[in-house]
């Protein structure tokens, strides 16, 4: 079964306590690339966040993002250290001074350093709102992974087009082959006879020189392996636990054959149809490196 790694899920809930948006994204990459964005209530479960994303994500650059807002009765109270905010506009003001610059941004500077703004509360994360937090996590998670087994039908269906493209064009290849060697093996004998005539060769050199030239262009081996690469890549597709890194393996092994094929044609009819399954084969490959 062919899944993508292109995936997004989200869940929305609403508590007397907070309002939560939970988004997991993931796009394709070759391994598993993880990068996570959580408030700072929750920054001591990260590690938990994480192999929570890594047990059912697998691979792919995926990015989870969590936002928790507490609402009115629950917000965090600020205040302000006024002793640190005022040595540090004084020294501020001291080095502006200095060099004859303005007053107009010390304020915002004072007040941004640190130690001066402060909390009144201090945020501890009672068990039953991780509890809440996970499952929520979860259901993105699982969102994410129904979004990547759509896209993967999408993405199988294509892959299948282009492969049975290049079936069908190595069956014109095989079909073009069948009377190639005889057309060549003749051609060379009428142009050697041309070149030279008749009297004083020998004909069972000679034959044995065409064909150990001919072999130099049989290109049977191939177009068996290539059928075998093809039928393979098909049924890897359908295996319940699809991986992309071994159909990427398996378009490489189809393109060398591809490749040998048309190195060996010498025959323009020929030389049309495995360009006609390079270009297929480069749109499977491209599609591949999206497949998980």
């Amino acid at each position: 079964m062919i899944k993508s790694m292109t995936g997004f899920g989200q869940t929305i809930a609403s508590s007397d306590e907070a309002n939560t948006v939970i988004e997991v994204k993931s796009l394709n990459s070759k391994f598993l690339d993880l990068t996570l964005r959580l408030p700072k209530k929750f920054s001591e479960k990260e590690s938990e966040v994480r192999t929570m994303v890594t047990d059912l994500i697998e691979r792919g650059k995926v990015s989870v993002s969590i936002d928790y807002q507490p609402k009115s009765g629950a917000e965090v109270a600020q205040r302000y250290d006024e002793t640190l905010f005022s040595a540090h506009y004084a020294e501020l003001k001291k080095l502006a001074d200095k060099v004859m610059g303005g007053y107009d941004n010390l304020f915002q500077l004072a007040l941004d350093a640190p130690g001066v703004k402060q909390s009144n509360t201090t945020e501890t994360l009672d068990p039953s709102e991780w509890e809440k937090l996970k499952k929520l996590l979860s259901e993105a998670i699982a969102q994410c992974n129904n979004f990547r087994e759509t896209e993967g039908k999408a993405l199988g269906m294509k892959l299948a087009d282009y492969i049975a493209t290049i079936n069908k064009n190595l069956e014109q290849v095989e079909a073009i082959d069948s009377g190639r060697i005889e057309k060549i093996r003749i051609k060379l004998k009428e142009n050697i006879a041309s070149l030279f005539g008749k009297e004083g060769l020998d004909e069972n050199r000679l034959e044995q020189e065409i064909v150990y030239y001919i072999e130099k262009l049989d290109i049977q081996e191939e177009r068996v392996r290539l059928a075998t690469h093809l039928s393979y890549f098909v049924k890897v597709m359908n295996e319940q636990n699809a991986n992309g890194k071994k159909l990427g393996f398996i378009a490489q092994e189809i393109g060398r054959e591809i490749n040998t094929i048309g190195s060996k044609a010498n025959d323009a009819a020929m030389q049309k149809f495995v360009v006609e399954m390079k270009d297929e084969l480069e749109k499977a490959k491209e599609q591949v490196l999206n497949v998980l």
